[in-house]
């Protein structure tokens, strides 16, 4: 699968190739944060077969967390585009920066649901996880 995206500006642009490892959304605080308020809807992809085709993102980690993850964005606009954890070989693709979102599919799960909110759905038919899966 190639999957290709970019900014709201258009100043950031990448590709992802490569099988999906996760469709989810998650309901992390932190996400709240970074949506607005809404769980984060994102593909894990092989970062191997992640890069940038036009511009540079800015970088941003959290300093007083033991292990955060790096969260790329414009550097004009201010679109997040990928999520890049510690020790996990893949890219967290934020799917509202594709090109097609509808090549997300849909969410296989729901993750960190420990912070969900009243007003946040998901879908019939998926599993909730608290946290992270197994």
């Amino acid at each position: 699968m190639i999957l290709e995206g970019g900014c709201y500006c258009g100043a950031v642009r990448y590709r992802a190739e490569g099988e999906p490892m996760m469709k989810a959304q998650c309901h992390c605080r932190e996400c709240q944060y970074i949506t607005g308020g809404s769980p984060n809807v994102f593909v894990a992809m092989p970062i191997a077969g992640y890069s940038y085709t036009k511009g540079t993102p800015k970088a941003f980690k959290r300093s007083d967390l033991p292990n955060p993850v790096t969260r790329e964005f414009c550097p004009e606009c201010g679109t997040h585009v990928v999520t890049k954890p510690p020790g996990f070989p893949a890219a967290i693709v934020k799917v509202g920066s594709l090109d097609d979102p509808k090549a997300f599919g849909g969410p296989q799960m729901a993750i960190y649901t420990v912070d969900q909110q009243p007003f946040h759905c998901i879908p019939e038919g998926i599993p909730s996880f608290p946290r992270l899966p197994g």
